[in-house]
């Protein structure tokens, strides 16, 4: 149930007093709730989330995202508070890479690099060389020698992607996001002939049929870089709804289009995990100091090389 207007208002207000009061940072997800990425004090994708907490000097992070994000907020910032509003707040593309069985994997494919995507738990990730983003996939994976055998997961989608524009042939883990694998490629061409002048915006967890229709194929971030730049008015956008709020902020005269998913009830695309933030356990979560994220020592060690490996050659690779 939406939250009355004057009752937002007056739960910013008390999380922004709390938030002073704990000397906490609140960072956010572009795919969270409009009220919630506009307290936020950082909102970005998995990669600008994760660059940003390395380097935050407050005590206390709050997450506003899914479980991994918080984690990997955690494995960065060990002698921190790290919070999440809500601790169901999980991932399907997370979850459909056991830790277990993609060891077993990695196993049976002896000798290969292993890719991981950010989207993935902490145990996964303490099984991986370097971690990547859906901002940082290609770059990364170029970065190794053109003969270098690798294992992307967990999505084969985004897997896919990456070894049709670099010409490699990862092995690739069988998982998928269950938001960006609903999109309809059928309503999506017809939202494209109703919109003729539209350009087409695809994550690229999305499969490759509705990718072809893209103009942009990008992350999160690159799809709201490519919406400000482009001369265009109209976009149809092929990722969770959640990032039209900041589109329609950035370009007030722009209409932006959700692309739709194959069920002909729905007009867009959500992630119902990421709508488990709301302002109601923003501000409990502050005022408890809980739920709090905790990842084990051994763990953590082994997870924060990856991620760590995954910054060092972002920023080398964009110099």
């Amino acid at each position: 149930m939406a939250v009355e207007t004057s009752s937002i208002a007056s739960l910013k207000e008390e999380i922004d007093a709390l938030k002073k009061n704990r000397g906490a940072v609140i960072m956010a997800h572009y795919y969270t709730r409009p009220e919630i990425q506009d307290i936020a004090d950082y909102i970005g994708d998995s990669l600008a989330l994760a660059r940003i907490a390395a380097t935050l000097k407050e005590d206390v992070i709050v997450m506003c995202g899914v479980h991994f994000m918080a984690e990997t907020a955690k494995i960065l910032c060990p002698d921190k508070i790290v919070l999440e509003p809500d601790p169901q707040a999980g991932c399907s593309l997370a979850d459909s890479c056991p830790a277990e069985e993609f060891t077993a994997f990695i196993k049976e494919h002896p000798g290969h690099t292993v890719i991981s995507y950010v989207n993935t738990s902490a145990a996964v990730k303490a099984h991986t060389d370097v971690v990547v983003t859906s901002g940082n996939a290609r770059e990364i994976v170029e970065s190794f020698p053109a003969d270098e055998k690798i294992i992307f997961g967990p999505d084969r989608n985004l897997g896919n992607y990456i070894n049709s524009i670099t010409g490699r042939s990862m092995v690739l883990w069988d998982g998928a996001c269950h938001v960006h694998e609903k999109f309809s490629v059928e309503r999506t061409a017809e939202l494209k002939k109703q919109y003729p002048h539209a350009k087409v915006l695809v994550h690229p967890e999305c499969t490759a049929p509705l990718r072809i229709l893209g103009d942009c194929v990008g992350s999160t971030a690159v799809l709201l870089k490519y919406a400000i730049e482009s001369d265009a008015d109209t976009f149809i956008v092929a990722t969770e709804s959640g990032i039209l709020h900041q589109m329609q902020e950035k370009c007030s005269s722009k209409k932006f289009i959700p692309a739709p998913p194959a069920d002909s009830t729905c007009a867009c695309n959500e992630c119902a995990y990421m709508k488990l933030n709301t302002l109601e356990k923003l501000r409990e979560c502050l005022a408890n100091l809980a739920p709090r994220v905790e990842v084990a020592a051994e763990t953590a060690a082994k997870a924060r090389k990856p991620i760590e490996r995954m910054l060092e050659l972002s920023e080398k690779l964009n110099k």
